[in-house]
């Protein structure tokens, strides 16, 4: 069918163009209008426009599935060492990459918020065992530069995620000059990165102190008390102490938590990650027991880590509180002094 009009050929489908145009070089005694040819091309720089389009799509979107389906070490990795992890999706909407694990205790009884701070702090400490992981500091151990502390905190019931992380604060020039005496702030978080409280240390010379605050707000104490061998630390709630640690010193990793009956209330191990770690980095790990008096309390899975025997447990503030004792004992026994080992760059293990 010849083309007799510029109106007919311009409302023509593209398809039809296609058709019309092969049948056109097949054709003997019929031309190409100029129109036809415009429309053809116009035709043609939208289809590809189209597939262009359609490739990016379809990259964002691997893009996201890679993400999605990365080992939870690796997106701990990612965000433990500063770097970003994009959050906004160009076909979908902002969703975060994080999620909190569930609780392994159940948020009753002892455990039940008695006040809004304890109500922010409870996704973090309504568990019964945490493993707080310090990272490895490469500028501490190649160069003797003092970096911030990072930790990860994981709950024994759910080791493949993080359920929080712990930052440090502090002057560049502070760290260098007094090393582990240095003053510092140090912000705990869940997983998502929102804050739920912060753990401050001023500068100490004989006797170091840390406190808790949430929300600006001071709710406890951990004291070190001197003294010539033995590592002992009072806890307080407000101006109430509520627990008292004594380490024979030396070897011992173990603090235990007693309250004024001698009765166990909780434990910070120090756990041994092997040889090249303890003898080349400051990397500890210190396991957290918050224990289980009742087994209704019980709602996750077995952890790793086998429950202690408690009297009774710590309330949400008390068990922030330890928190803070756990990252005292690393600053004040664990941390070296950071004058460098000059090891070459591969990773140290067991």
């Amino acid at each position: 069918m010849p083309f007799s009009s510029k109106e007919s050929h311009l409302n023509v489908k593209p398809s039809a163009l296609n058709r019309q145009y092969g049948r056109n070089v097949r054709s003997d005694n019929s031309s190409l209008s100029r129109d036809l040819l415009a429309q053809l091309w116009i035709e043609d720089s939208k289809m590809k426009s189209n597939r262009r389009k359609r490739k990016r799509i379809q990259r964002v979107r691997t893009r996201d599935a890679i993400y999605d389906n990365l080992p939870s070490f690796q997106m701990r990795g990612r965000l433990f060492s500063g770097a970003s992890i994009p959050e906004e999706r160009y076909s979908e909407p902002v969703q975060r990459v994080f999620k909190q694990p569930p609780l392994s205790q159940s948020p009753t009884g002892y455990l039940e918020p008695a006040s809004p701070e304890e109500e922010k702090v409870a996704p973090l400490l309504a568990r019964s065992n945490l493993v707080i992981t310090r990272d490895i500091e490469w500028a501490n151990l190649m160069l003797g530069f003092e970096q911030e502390n990072r930790y990860a905190i994981v709950d024994a019931c759910y080791p493949q995620s993080p359920v929080g992380l712990i930052r440090e604060q502090s002057n560049l020039i502070a760290r260098q000059v007094l090393r582990t005496r240095r003053p510092f702030v140090a912000y705990v978080t869940d997983a998502m990165g929102n804050e739920l409280f912060r753990v401050r240390r001023p500068f100490w010379w004989i006797t170091s102190t840390i406190y808790v605050e949430i929300d600006g707000k001071e709710i406890g104490v951990v004291h070190r008390r001197w003294h010539l061998w033995r590592r002992v630390y009072d806890l307080y709630l407000g101006n109430k102490q509520f627990a008292e640690v004594v380490n024979p010193g030396f070897w011992n990793w173990t603090f235990t938590l007693k309250d004024i009956d001698g009765n166990v209330l909780a434990q910070v191990d120090r756990d041994w990650r092997g040889f090249g770690f303890e003898l080349f980095t400051d990397a500890g790990q210190y396991a957290i027991r918050f224990g289980n008096a009742d087994p209704m309390f019980h709602t996750g899975p077995v952890g790793m880590i086998q429950d202690l025997k408690i009297s009774h447990p710590l309330s949400l503030s008390e068990r922030a509180v330890t928190v803070a004792l756990a990252i005292s004992l690393d600053n004040d026994y664990f941390s070296r002094h950071g004058h460098g080992w000059g090891v070459p760059f591969f990773v140290v293990g067991e």
